[in-house]
């Protein structure tokens, strides 16, 4: 049997806790659950079966991809599933139960490059399941929307009451808006009759379920890279070009770009890195910059602009620039059907005590590339917030959630299937 097949959905989730895997190195989670399917009959489309390879954003390198496999594979990950994949990560798995609709449900994988709190009073610390992986930790719920994933198909294999074909979408990357491009972009999101993807907690209780967040920001990550000449600081400084002078006056002037009055609209530097002596005319440093919009339109103007203002701090200082997507996103409006169907669905669960028609997410999030392919032909989705009492937040280095939110999660979206 399947080792994934034998756990509980809290000891599943505890596992992935302890096994985290950041975007695209999910090549554990994604053969456990492959196996567990498989057991199952699901159908099974892997790696660049569940993914468009060639649009993948913000890809590690090829060594680090080779490291992720190796530990997936001393971890125990399933070899023959390991070698389907072939390098990539992402799986959809499909059943078909009667001659009804398609029903979609897409849940998230990845983990997050932060290291985990050590501190005995942090629950996964103290209990045993913290991240065993320096700088990964599931600081986001993603290991607990995998768990709902499979307790999803286990409910709808072993219960029925569902007269159609269950496709659920296991989503690699969606930290730094990489995987939901590329999976939206394949055949398997163009028959869908109804979708729904989920996000454990932010901020939340338990007992509360959003039955449409909606109008996430549009967002694009750049990296960006300043390419100038050394030269030593003291006796030649008119002899370098400054590539950490330009990137400064960057930063300066990204901060700089005018709000649009058209809506809102964001810009952060995350990242600024030139490894770089005091006594050495900096001839490299790395930015990674953010923007967002509350339409697609506002946030090309911010990328535009953004680009504009990387262009003209390379001129100045007489370097060069590169920049490259690193992520990206959409955004999108939840289908009132579907909000009835969950509301309905929830109402009749003794653990919902709230429920909430319709909520703006804030952030931004990739799902929304599936949800618009959906829609485009003609299917209707949302995205369901599951309350998770998530004391210290999203992606705090003590995140945790109340796993009592597994089982509703679970029961929601079972329901709002059978409904449909």
């Amino acid at each position: 049997m399947a080792y994934a097949s034998t756990l509980s959905l809290r000891e599943l989730r505890q596992d992935l806790h302890a096994h985290p895997e950041s975007g695209w190195k999910e090549f554990r989670t994604t053969a456990l659950i492959a196996a567990a399917l498989d057991e199952r009959e699901f159908t099974l489309h892997l790696g660049s079966d569940a993914v468009a390879e060639d649009e993948r954003l913000g890809v590690p390198d090829d060594d680090a991809v080779a490291a992720a496999v190796e530990r997936a594979r001393e971890e125990g990950a399933p070899e023959a599933y390991l070698d389907r994949m072939d390098g990539v990560t992402g799986l959809v798995a499909e059943k078909r139960f009667g001659d009804g609709p398609t029903v979609g449900v897409r849940v998230d994988m990845d983990a997050l490059e932060r290291t985990e709190s050590s501190d005995e009073a942090h629950r996964p610390a103290k209990v045993g399941f913290a991240s065993t992986h320096p700088n990964e930790m599931h600081a986001c719920g993603h290991d607990g929307h995998t768990a709902i994933g499979l307790g999803i198909a286990r409910d709808i294999d072993d219960d029925g009451g569902f007269d159609g074909t269950l496709r659920l979408f296991f989503q690699p990357a969606e930290e730094g808006g990489r995987g939901g491009k590329p999976m939206s972009e394949t055949d398997l999101l163009s028959d869908i009759d109804y979708f729904l993807a989920l996000h454990l907690g932010l901020g939340n209780p338990t007992g509360t379920v959003i039955a449409a967040y909606e109008n996430p920001l549009s967002n694009a990550k750049l990296d960006v890279t300043f390419e100038g000449a050394p030269s030593h600081a003291g006796n030649a400084p008119n002899e370098g070009r400054n590539a950490l002078h330009a990137a400064t006056a960057a930063v300066q002037n990204l901060y700089g770009i005018p709000r649009h009055a058209d809506g809102a609209t964001r810009i952060n530097v995350g990242k600024f890195e030139s490894p770089n002596p005091q006594n050495i005319i900096a001839e490299e440093a790395r930015l990674r910059v953010e923007v967002r919009g509350g339409t697609a339109e506002l946030n090309e103007y911010m990328l535009d602009k953004a680009r504009r203002v990387l262009d003209h701090a390379a001129g100045m200082h007489d370097v060069s620039v590169e920049t490259g997507l690193y992520g990206k996103t959409a955004t999108f409006t939840a289908d009132d059907e579907m909000i009835e169907a969950v509301l309905a669905s929830a109402a009749d669960l003794d653990d919902v005590t709230e429920t909430v028609p319709r909520l703006d997410i804030g952030g931004s999030e990739d799902a929304s590339y599936l949800i618009r392919r959906v829609q485009e032909h003609g299917g209707k989705a949302t995205y369901v917030g599951i309350g998770a009492s998530n004391e210290f937040g999203h992606h705090t280095s003590r995140f945790d959630i109340d796993e009592d939110a597994l089982d509703i999660g679970v029961d929601v979206v079972c329901r709002t299937i059978r409904t449909l």
